[in-house]
């Protein structure tokens, strides 16, 4: 099988490179060789390449940036993964594609179905239900996986390395409290993605959702990330993390309060329940350590 993994610098791609080889020949491709913003550069990669399956990890995840670059954001994540999915109908290879938790906007109190009603808040949350819906129209050859609060060891950066960088020069941190979801690691994740290509059949086309199990806050984490990296030894300086709201920290772009993804129907595939959030950020600690 040949496997296009898009958006290769970033830190689920990364995890992927080396997952995805057990499924076959894994081509990673960054923007200089298939650039998502350009529809022409997407088709082309493909007709070059003729995947068997392509692995939708790149996106434009800057979620503030997103409100002053709307044209950008859309490009990326809105128009891109339909062009994917039209690529792929004709070839008759399949998509996955990675989406989020932020196509919600986090009113509801319980964990929401991949069949609840979606009213993203923002650009970048309107920019990834826009490339759901394209793709879905572009035909039926396609599993979208939403997931959320993602990090991991590689990429940029994310909430933990950024926890640990704060941690390391500053005393006080100031981390919101009312904003619940379930963070999710890329190992993880990358794992669960691995173990859903072999099972990949009409049947099993859709919408799907995957996250870690269990729940907390952005405060509830950055805590776990302090302890977790005591533990291991890593030089912290930090001494007090003091909860705030939403209203105290000003962003860009609205969030939602609440974006708990139920993960009943992946794990109906995968024949078991996603592992609990705290174990994902022990083991990517101890990766950072090494």
């Amino acid at each position: 099988m040949k496997i296009l993994l898009t958006g290769s610098g970033g830190q689920l791609a990364q995890e992927l490179q080396s997952i995805l080889l057990s499924s076959g020949e894994v081509i990673a491709v960054d923007r200089t060789r298939l650039d998502l913003s350009q529809p022409e550069s997407i088709r082309q990669a493909i007709a070059e390449i003729q995947p068997d399956l392509v692995v939708n990890s790149g996106a434009y995840t800057a979620v503030d940036k997103a409100e002053s670059e709307p044209e950008l954001a859309y490009a990326v994540n809105g128009i891109a993964p339909g062009i994917l999915a039209e690529e792929c109908e004709k070839l008759g290879s399949t998509l996955i594609h990675i989406s989020t938790d932020y196509v919600f906007d986090g009113s509801q109190g319980s964990p929401y179905q991949e069949t609840d009603s979606t009213n993203p808040l923002g650009i970048y949350g309107k920019s990834k239900l826009a490339g759901e819906e394209a793709i879905r129209q572009a035909g039926n050859r396609h599993i979208i996986i939403r997931t959320a609060w993602v990090y991991g060891n590689g990429g940029k950066g994310n909430f933990v390395k950024t926890m640990l960088r704060l941690g390391k020069d500053r005393e006080e941190i100031r981390v919101v409290a009312d904003q619940i979801g379930s963070p999710t690691w890329t190992g993880d994740l990358a794992e669960a993605i691995s173990q859903i290509i072999p099972q990949i059949k009409p049947e099993t086309f859709g919408t799907y959702q995957y996250t870690n199990s269990g729940v907390c806050s952005w405060y509830d984490f950055a805590i776990a990330i302090f302890e977790e990296a005591e533990k291991l030894g890593f030089p912290l300086k930090v001494k007090r993390v003091i909860p705030i709201t939403t209203s105290e920290y000003p962003t860009p772009a609205k969030r939602p309060a609440f974006s708990v993804l139920s993960n009943v129907k992946i794990s109906g595939i995968l024949g078991t329940h996603p592992p609990y959030w705290r174990q994902g950020l022990r083991q990517m600690l101890a990766r950072e350590v090494k």
